[in-house]
């Protein structure tokens, strides 16, 4: 479990890009932090391995605070995806997804034996373990940065949009994999997105943030969908106008579903009588 308890971060130009967050963050589930740029959704992530520093509060991995442990200790016990994958473009896949089992000290034939294991579990072949990062696609270099963050088998998980890159297709089958294996392997994972469809899929709970980190809602993504706090909230996950304003229009064939702007989103199935 993280718990964030009122958190400030004021950086050296004055700019308050966190003020008095206070959030816990169940374990073994995901949570989505989600917002439009600027509302400090990254800096809350980066604060949870100490790439930021808090001004002001705390925050505790299972009760211990952690400004009680070495920082690049923290980091190396920490998985981290990032957007444009940040491989290093010197070193082949497998020794990128071996990174931090190296640094800990675990011999190389036996971190590669592992980095080949994460690749099949991310869905790369293993015959791409000897290329280099600018001999892959984008998706295939995310894949590769999913499966470095989980080499050190951390228990938590942190991704700072890292689906951001690649063009919705690819998107779309990076999302279904961290599903995926979010279901196989059961990590606590923060994932920051601007993009409310990402936050609800991946969600468990879901935190949309305003400016300075203020939260605006939490809760699962059929509490904020059914029940928006406020007409921020509706307005952003378009509850007011948008293709969440749904509603029904009947036809010749039958019931259909229709977005705010008249498009057809489905249509409505009757349940058959018993």
């Amino acid at each position: 479990m993280i718990e964030f308890s009122t958190v400030s971060k004021v950086f050296p130009d004055g700019t308050r890009a966190v003020d008095d967050f206070s959030l816990v963050i169940p374990s073994r589930k995901t949570t989505v932090f989600v917002g439009s740029s600027g509302c400090g959704k990254t800096t809350l992530l980066r604060m949870i391995n100490r790439m930021v520093e808090p001004s002001s509060g705390t925050i505790s991995i299972d009760g211990d605070d952690i400004a009680s442990r070495p920082p690049v200790q923290l980091r190396r016990s920490i998985g981290y995806v990032m957007q444009n994958s940040g491989l290093l473009p010197h070193f082949t896949v497998a020794e990128n997804i071996a990174t931090v089992p190296v640094l800990q000290g675990e011999n190389r034939k036996k971190a590669r034996t592992r980095a080949l294991e994460l690749m099949e579990t991310v869905g790369l072949d293993t015959a791409m373990a000897d290329r280099y990062p600018s001999q892959l696609s984008g998706g295939q270099q995310q894949r590769v940065g999913v499966a470095r963050g989980l080499a050190a088998d951390p228990n938590i998980l942190l991704m700072d949009e890292p689906f951001g890159a690649v063009d919705p297709i690819v998107r779309d089958e990076l999302q279904q994999e961290l599903i995926r294996l979010q279901n196989e392997i059961g990590k606590t994972i923060v994932f920051v997105t601007h993009d409310i469809d990402e936050a609800f899929l991946l969600g468990d709970q879901v935190v949309l943030l305003e400016k300075g980190a203020h939260v605006a809602q939490v809760g699962a993504p059929s509490e904020i969908i059914e029940r928006p706090a406020n007409d921020f909230v509706a307005s952003f996950i378009g509850a007011v106008k948008g293709k969440r304003a749904l509603h029904l229009k009947k036809t010749e064939r039958g019931t259909v579903v229709v977005d705010s702007e008249g498009r057809t989103q489905g249509a409505l199935v009757e349940e058959p009588r018993a």
